[in-house]
Formats: C-alpha cells, structure tokens, sequence
C-alpha cells in the first residue's frame, strides 16, 4: 500500500472509529457518515480527500477496516469505534470453537487478572486464525497469541457477533475461558 493509501487509511480510521467532531463530522448510530460531507469536513481542515481515493483506501484495504454504502453515497468504519454516538446492530453468531486474541507480552499479567476487556472500544477483537492475531499483537510489542475457548463461552452464554471484515466480537473475554498462552518467534526476534 502507498503511503498515501495508508497515510489516508490512517486518517479514516482516526475519524470514523474514534473522533468525528475532531473535523466536525457526526456519524449515525451504525457509523455512517456521507462521502461528501466527510470530503468537505476533511477540506476544512486541511485534508485533501476525494471519491477515487476513498473508494481506492476501501477497496485495497488488506484489513477492510470500511464500507461503501450499496450506493456509494456513505463510508463507516465497520468495527473498532471507541465512540459514544456508535453502536453498530450486528447479528448475533455463532463462533467457532477456538478464535485468537494478539496482544503484546507486556499486558499479560494484567490480562490473566482481569480477563479481556473492549478499553476504549465497544467490543474485544478476535481473529480466526493465528496469523492475524500475531499481526495484531506485533503493533504493541513482542507479541502473544492467546487462544479463546470461544465455543465454550458461547455455550454459557456469552454473544458473538462478526463484523463485515471477519473480525469476531464479544464484550469480554473471562480469563478462565483463555485456555492457553502461545509466545510468539518474530523474524527480528527469531533470527537472534
């Protein structure tokens, strides 16, 4: 990815996830903001954006990380809102029996006291598979992936939901359900 493209991602995601009044923007209940009205906020403060960007950042995102409404005339981030205007109905689903959390070695202790926890998002994020997760942990340091009993915590009533872009949300993950902790070799650390 360019780094317009990630430069321009990067700024998406600061304002359709976290701060939309930050270009005086105000998003529904479901994330959803006009391209235009996003286009001419960003201008205002000094962001060039136009639909062919856009539409090139959505489409080439590795993460789909947003979503073009069916006629293009909107954009929201499809998860990761720490917001309080946002609350996006997603389906209730069933998980699989195992999902993999990514995390950095310096929160564990933490983690196994108090369990998984949204911070500042709305929900705790989960991938299907490891490879994601070792992504994930590898943003906040020398990474971990824990592997969530999630099968068994849907069992005892915990919900479930997966956004457009595959990623699994829950509200917590207790760490009882969290049924074992792999250290994770990065090429820097594995070459050593």
């Amino acid at each position: 990815m360019s780094k317009l493209l990630t430069d321009t991602s990067k700024f998406l995601s600061y304002v359709l996830r976290h701060e939309p009044e930050s270009i005086g923007l105000s998003l529904d209940t479901e994330g959803w903001v006009g391209v235009d009205a996003l286009i001419a906020a960003a201008a205002q403060h000094g962001r060039t954006l136009d639909r062919p960007l856009i539409e090139q950042v959505v489409t080439t995102s590795e993460k789909k990380r947003f979503a073009l409404s069916g006629d293009g005339s909107s954009i929201r981030a499809v998860q990761g809102h720490s917001t309080d205007s946002v609350a996006i109905s997603f389906e209730e689903k069933v998980p699989p029996a195992v999902l993999y959390h990514g995390t950095a070695t310096r929160f564990l202790e933490s983690i196994r006291a108090q369990g998984l926890l949204p911070g500042a998002r709305h929900h705790v994020h989960l991938s299907e598979d490891m490879q994601t997760a070792i992504s994930v942990g590898q943003r906040y340091g020398k990474p971990v992936v824990l592997t969530i009993a999630a099968g068994a915590m849907h069992e005892q009533g915990f919900k479930f939901f997966q956004a457009n872009n595959d990623v699994w949300l829950t509200a917590l993950v207790l760490p009882e359900f969290m049924s074992r902790t792999r250290q994770v070799a990065t090429s820097s650390t594995a070459r050593s």
